[in-house]
């Protein structure tokens, strides 16, 4: 009896073990069971946003060219400043065009007198006609003349005017404001009047114009999309958005002027023309940028736009596991 008790007590002590060992795993094994949180789907809706590549283009641009021919003999202001509207940038001997308007000034006074002493001889033929002292004859060919000299008088303050405007056009002004280039002529240049080569050119670039490219394809279908309703469009400026040839995001947001209504035969693409800020001047004519337009959010009925998330789970062995829930 003492035996079997004795050997009943070790037994005893062994099952015990086994059992604070088998509960300790259980509660190891909880404990490393990690934790997912659980998400509900529903649908959302998103912005649509095209990238489309550009161009930049300068706000306004004018071409300087002479409207008098002559030689420079001044240019008046200094490659890539600022000039104002209406600034002198280049002036033309005016010496020529001085004699000129003095030789108008000339004839017309020519004209002038002859007009006058028409006007005389016709009203006395006129008051001889009342006493038959002269020809009817006479009379009309008095007329005439005064007609003639009147007309002349007229050719002669047009001259004058002409001569009046060309010396004016000898000082060569800006229409706009703007930055100034490379100057094409020096002083002791020859030009002539409306020349095919400008003189210079100014460019206004605050603000400055992107011309975009979209493909016809691409305008059609959200064009489609917005009539269907599955994309609302932004109410008023259409946001966009740049990013330089850098590979930087440019720091002024543009908006949206206007679709070219016509399709590039070339390319099969529309253009498009937005407008940006530039302070700064960081944008330059016929710099290469990519342009984000905002085209305004697709409604979250729509079945692509479930989002969709995933958690990564790392077991034991250390194996990644990607669940979709």
């Amino acid at each position: 009896m003492n035996r079997r008790r004795k050997l009943l007590i070790p037994l005893l002590f062994c099952g015990a073990m086994l059992t604070a060992c088998d509960d300790k795993s259980a509660e190891n094994a909880a404990a490393m069971t990690p934790e997912v949180g659980v998400v509900t789907l529903s649908p959302s809706s998103v912005n649509v946003l095209s990238e489309l590549p550009g161009r930049t283009v300068p706000y306004e641009a004018a071409e300087i060219r002479p409207q008098v021919g002559g030689i420079i003999i001044k240019r008046n202001f200094i490659e890539g400043d600022k000039v104002n509207q209406s600034d002198s940038l280049y002036q033309i001997d005016p010496a020529p065009l001085q004699a000129e308007l003095n030789s108008a000034k000339g004839s017309l006074a020519k004209a002038l007198s002859t007009a006058s002493n028409a006007r005389i001889t016709f009203n006395r033929q006129a008051s001889l006609l009342k006493t038959n002292y002269v020809s009817r004859q006479d009379y009309d060919t008095a007329r005439t003349q005064l007609n003639e000299a009147e007309a002349n008088v007229t050719v002669a303050k047009a001259a004058v005017e002409q001569a009046t405007i060309n010396l004016q056009y000898a000082n060569v002004t800006s229409p706009i404001t703007g930055v100034s280039g490379k100057s094409s002529v020096t002083v002791g240049a020859l030009v002539t009047a409306n020349q095919a080569d400008s003189l210079v050119t100014v460019q206004r670039l605050d603000p400055i114009y992107v011309d975009l490219t979209q493909s016809v394809q691409d305008f059609l279908r959200m064009k489609e999309e917005v009539a269907s309703g599955q994309i609302k469009q932004v109410q008023g400026s259409t946001p966009v958005q740049l990013n330089l040839e850098n590979g930087k995001r440019y720091s002024q947001t543009g908006t949206l002027k206007f679709s070219d209504p016509t399709v590039d035969e070339t390319t099969g693409s529309v253009t498009l023309r937005a407008i940006f800020p530039n302070p700064n001047g960081d944008l330059l004519p016929g710099m290469y940028v990519t342009a984000l337009v905002d085209e305004g959010s697709r409604q979250g009925n729509d079945s692509n736009l479930l989002i969709v998330f995933y958690v990564q789970i790392m077991p034991d062995d250390l194996v990644m596991q990607l669940h979709r829930f």
